[in-house]
C-alpha cells in the first residue's frame, strides 16, 4: 500500500511552503512518527512526521516551494516498499557524491528554470536529496557562468562557494548586485519567514511616523530579588525567574496608564484595546518570530516563565503554531541576550508600540550626590507618532523604569 505524504494545512492565510529539509533520504525505511522533513511558510517553521512504517519515495527536493496539500514523498508500507535501498549506496554507509541526475527526473519548476537559463543540466551540481538539482542549484550555476567562472565539476563533493570576504575596497562593489566579476559570491533565496520579516520592517518605516525615546533603568533592585528568591521560586514553580516576566509585568501597568501605547491605527479609527496580549520576540535559527502570551495581565510570574519557555521549545523544535503569533497589542525585544547595548527596535505593525531591553552593564551613575557603579540597562520604546505623543511616550518609559527600579509593588505573588 502507498501513503501520501502531503503538506499540511497550518492556517487559512497559508497558501503554499518551501520544503526547507528531508531528514531521511529517497529509499529510506522509515518508522512511524519519525521527523520527515521540516517546512517554512512566511509564518511559522513545522516538522512534518511518518503517518507510518515503510519506504519513503521523495518526489519534492529540498528547496522547492509546493501548495498546501501538495503530495511530497509516498511511503510504500507493503512488500513493495521492501525492495532493496538503491544499490548507489549501502545501508549503513553515506552515500558518495553523485553526479546530476537527468533531465527527465527534474522537477517542474527546476525544469522551467533550465528551459528559460538555456541551461545544461548535466553540468550542474545536485545538492538536493540523492544529488537531485534544485532551484538554487541552477541559480548559482548561471552565476558562476555569467561571471566567468569555470563550470562545476559534478563531481565535487562540496559545489557552493564561500561568502566573499569584506576587504573594505570600493572596487568590490561593480556587478550583479554588488558583487565583483570573477569573485566567489554565495545566492540564496530568502526563506518565507525571512520574506516576511523585510516586508513588515518596510511596512513600519514607510508607513508609520516611528520615533524612539531611551531611558535607562538601574537594574540593582531586580537583580537582588532574583538572588534571593531564585532557589525558592524555583522549587515552588519548576522555572527559574528571568529578566521578562519583571519586564511584562510592568510593561503592563505602563499600557493601563497609557493606552494609547496598546491601540491601533486603522483606517481614520483608533482601536483601543481593553486586554493585553504581549509579544515576545525570540531569535530563531530561520528568523525572528515573535509568539503572544495571550492575557497576559492574567499571568503570574512563574507562568509568564513558563510561557516563554514553552514558546522556546516550540521554536526549537519546530512545534509553533500560527495561532501562537497572532492577535499581539504590544511587542519586547530583548537584544541584550545577544550583547547589544543599545538599539532602536522597529514597530512590529499594525501595533504602536515595542520595548527594546539591552545588555546589564555595570557604570558609573550619580546617586544622591555620590558616583557609585550600579547595573544599568539602558531600555527604549518606538512608538508611532500618530496615535501617541511624545510626552505619553516618555512617561510610558519613565513608569516602566519606576515598576523596575521598585519592584516591590509588583511582585506581590512571591
Amino acid at each position: 500500500m502507498k501513503i501520501e505524504v502531503k503538506i499540511p494545512e497550518v492556517g487559512e492565510s497559508v497558501q503554499e511552503a518551501v520544503l526547507a529539509q528531508w531528514f531521511r533520504k529517497d529509499g529510506e525505511r522509515v518508522a512511524k512518527d519519525e521527523l520527515l522533513f521540516v517546512i517554512e511558510t512566511d509564518k511559522v517553521t513545522l516538522e512534518i512526521a511518518a503517518e507510518a512504517d515503510g519506504r519513503l519515495q521523495i518526489l519534492v527536493a529540498e528547496g522547492e516551494t509546493v501548495p498546501i496539500g501538495a503530495v511530497v514523498a509516498i511511503i510504500e508500507t507493503e512488500a513493495g516498499g521492501d525492495e532493496a535501498p538503491s544499490p548507489s549506496a549501502p545501508e549503513g554507509h553515506d552515500r558518495p557524491a553523485e553526479k546530476a541526475p537527468a533531465e527527465q527526473t527534474l522537477s517542474p519548476a527546476v525544469r522551467r528554470i533550465v528551459e528559460e537559463k538555456k541551461v545544461d543540466a548535466s553540468k550542474v551540481v545536485g545538492t538536493g536529496p540523492r544529488g537531485r538539482i534544485t532551484k538554487a542549484d541552477v541559480l548559482q550555476h548561471v552565476d558562476a557562468l555569467a561571471a566567468g567562472a569555470p563550470e562545476a565539476s559534478t563531481q565535487e563533493a562540496e559545489p557552493r562557494l564561500a561568502p566573499a570576504p569584506d576587504t573594505g575596497r570600493p572596487e568590490a562593489a561593480e556587478t550583479r548586485g554588488g558583487a565583483a566579476a570573477g569573485e566567489p559570491v554565495t545566492r540564496k533565496a530568502m526563506t518565507p519567514i525571512r520574506r516576511k520579516i523585510a516586508e513588515r520592517l518596510l511596512d513600519a518605516r514607510q508607513n508609520t511616523a516611528m520615533l524612539t525615546t531611551f531611558n535607562e533603568i538601574d537594574m540593582g533592585r531586580v537583580r537582588d530579588i532574583r538572588r534571593q528568591f531564585k532557589q525558592l521560586f524555583r522549587e515552588k514553580h519548576g522555572v527559574s525567574l528571568g529578566l521578562m516576566s519583571f519586564f511584562i509585568k510592568a510593561t503592563i501597568v505602563a499600557l493601563k496608564e497609557f493606552p494609547a501605547v496598546n491601540a491601533f491605527i486603522e483606517g481614520g479609527d483608533i482601536i483601543y484595546h481593553h486586554y493585553y496580549h504581549i509579544g515576545v520576540a525570540i531569535g530563531a535559527e530561520r528568523g525572528l518570530v515573535v509568539p503572544v502570551l495571550r492575557h497576559a495581565d492574567q499571568l503570574s510570574f512563574a507562568q509568564i516563565e513558563r510561557s516563554i519557555l514553552d514558546f522556546v521549545d516550540k521554536i526549537q523544535h519546530n512545534r509553533l503554531e500560527i495561532s501562537d503569533l497572532e492577535g499581539g497589542t504590544f511587542t519586547i525585544s530583548n537584544g541584550g541576550v545577544y550583547g547589544s547595548l543599545l538599539s532602536t527596535p522597529i514597530l512590529n505593525t499594525p501595533q504602536s508600540g515595542i520595548l527594546g531591553m539591552h545588555k546589564i552593564e555595570d557604570r558609573a551613575v550619580v546617586v544622591n550626590g555620590e558616583i557609585v557603579v550600579r547595573p544599568m540597562m539602558y531600555v527604549a520604546l518606538s512608538y508611532d507618532h500618530r496615535i501617541i505623543d511624545g510626552r505619553e511616550a516618555v512617561s510610558f518609559l519613565k513608569r516602566i523604569k519606576d515598576c523596575i527600579e521598585g519592584p516591590e509593588r509588583i511582585m506581590m505573588e512571591i
